[in-house]
């Protein structure tokens, strides 16, 4: 298959003109992956990029058999609750304030978002609650399975179902954080400011 063999050659010289040693020693099997960074399990996937005029960032829940791009970010061992809290108005309102930009869209990060978001204290019922709608917002997706996820999240074209199921999910997370239904963007901010203050053993403000 001179094709095949046409590009296994190219990755060969690819990784013997690298500056790391790490990726040249890999040069004698140009036909095989170095890394390996696939989760085995079902994952969530964040796209590192997004545009600032959606209310929601368009993640993804799929199975490990869905190969992921180096354009998103994966997060493995991910469950229906995970997705939830995620795709949430909450974490939204997180990502809008500590996020980095890209000209003005979102750019996601794992050391600044992600690792520093506080998470919520949930019971079992309270976990199963949040899968539910969680599921809810999948099945939403599904009915249109001929539209992309930029389609599905434009603010102009979102459908129905799908923002219906997104409000009822909202709710539900906004009630597991303690927040009030009516608090603000930035009163939810502040709030979620405050937990992280105490999980690192900051002190809370007055």
């Amino acid at each position: 298959m001179p094709f095949v063999l046409a590009r296994v050659k190219k990755c060969r010289e690819f990784r013997l003109a690298s500056k790391a040693a790490g990726t040249r020693k890999f040069a004698d099997i140009p036909s095989l992956f170095c890394q390996i960074a696939q989760p085995t399990t079902d994952y969530i996937i964040v796209p590192s990029v997004s545009s600032e005029n959606r209310k929601y960032i368009p993640m993804g829940f799929l199975s490990s058999e869905i190969i992921a791009s180096n354009l998103v970010f994966t997060i493995p061992n991910a469950t229906l609750y995970h997705f939830g809290i995620l795709t949430s108005s909450i974490h939204m309102a997180w990502v809008r304030a500590v996020c980095g930009r890209l000209k003005s869209d979102y750019r996601y990060s794992k050391d600044i978002v992600y690792n520093n978001f506080p998470w919520p204290q949930a019971t079992n019922e309270q976990q199963l609650q949040i899968e539910k709608l969680a599921q809810a917002v999948l099945d939403a997706r599904a009915k249109d399975p001929d539209s992309s996820l930029a389609d599905l999240y434009d603010p102009l074209t979102m459908p129905p179902d799908l923002l219906k199921a997104h409000r009822a999910l909202d709710n539900a997370v906004m009630k597991l954080y303690g927040f009030g239904g009516k608090m603000t963007e930035v009163e939810v901010v502040a709030g979620l400011m405050e937990m992280y203050r105490k999980l690192t053993g900051g002190e809370t403000s007055r």
